[in-house]
């Protein structure tokens, strides 16, 4: 067992003999402000771009959500088309807590790939920024397989929210979950029997991580806890990410995405949508 691998959150404070990681910016707004545009205007020196859409999710549909996950094969060439090995460790960092960075650690480290999320994100950078993009030159990625048993369709989603020893939870904020706003999705509301985790929430009001201690007690008082099987969703499968990698840092093990999340279920007439 490789001792040296990254925990699912690191500090620039344990980087400091990790010459061998790769920074990628994976800044995306909600609002369509172009992340490259966030990028070009200043990044962590030799960091890479790596675009959400593009990079970490097939074309939308209204039968899969807005942000489906992509096939293996199309990641993997993703990957290497960005200069990132199967050996490469990755740091991804944004600037909103780790909203849209936690999704590529995410998808890299179920399959294996050494990455972390940096904590603090882009703020906790003290140093000064780049303004020229860093290329990397591209590489063959092999193949790994999304591992299915990490992943809850539509059916398994509606099942943890009605069944005794799973936990389904909602990672938006308590307005959306309410069903009191809705900025993008057809209906208002949430998947019956969720409970509400807001992923902002695993953060301190300084924006760092809350301890892993703290992190599992407000998870296992949620009722997700490592005898719970527990199904996770946001808006459209990113968010999302940011409470299986505070899952994990909590030492919880690893929970499952519906990666469809609300962008799915809200599009379907015959799925049932709760308010409170």
């Amino acid at each position: 067992m490789n001792t040296n691998r990254l925990p699912p959150i690191v500090s620039l404070e344990q980087l400091s003999n990790r010459q061998d990681a790769v920074f990628c910016d994976v800044r995306w707004y909600l609002d369509r402000t172009p992340g490259r545009q966030k990028y070009n205007e200043g990044h962590i020196p030799g960091a890479i771009f790596v675009d959400l859409d593009e990079h970490l999710a097939t074309l939308p549909r209204k039968s899969e959500g807005r942000h489906p996950m992509p096939a293996a094969a199309s990641f993997a060439s993703s990957l290497g088309s960005l200069g990132i090995s199967h050996k490469t460790p990755v740091v991804a960092y944004d600037d909103s807590g780790g909203m849209s960075a936690g999704r590529l650690v995410w998808m890299l480290r179920i399959v294996g790939h050494d990455a972390a999320l940096l904590d603090g994100g882009l703020q906790a950078w003290t140093g000064e920024l780049e303004t020229h993009s860093s290329v990397r030159e591209a590489v063959d990625h092999p193949i790994r397989e999304w591992p299915q048993e990490l992943f809850a369709d539509a059916d398994a989603a509606e099942l943890a929210g009605q069944t005794s020893g799973e936990t389904l939870v909602d990672s938006r904020s308590p307005d959306r979950f309410s069903g009191e706003y809705e900025p993008v999705d057809p209906q208002a509301g949430h998947i019956p029997g969720a409970t509400n985790l807001p992923f902002a929430n695993n953060l301190a009001a300084n924006g760092y991580f809350q301890s892993p201690d703290e992190l599992r007690e407000r998870f296992e008082r949620a009722g997700c806890g490592s005898e719970q099987s527990t199904v996770m969703y946001c808006g459209s499968g990113v968010s999302a990410c940011h409470n299986l990698l505070a899952f994990e840092h909590a030492g919880l093990g690893k929970a499952r995405l519906y990666a469809g999340s609300w962008s799915q279920w809200s599009n379907s007439d015959d799925r049932p949508v709760e308010t409170n």
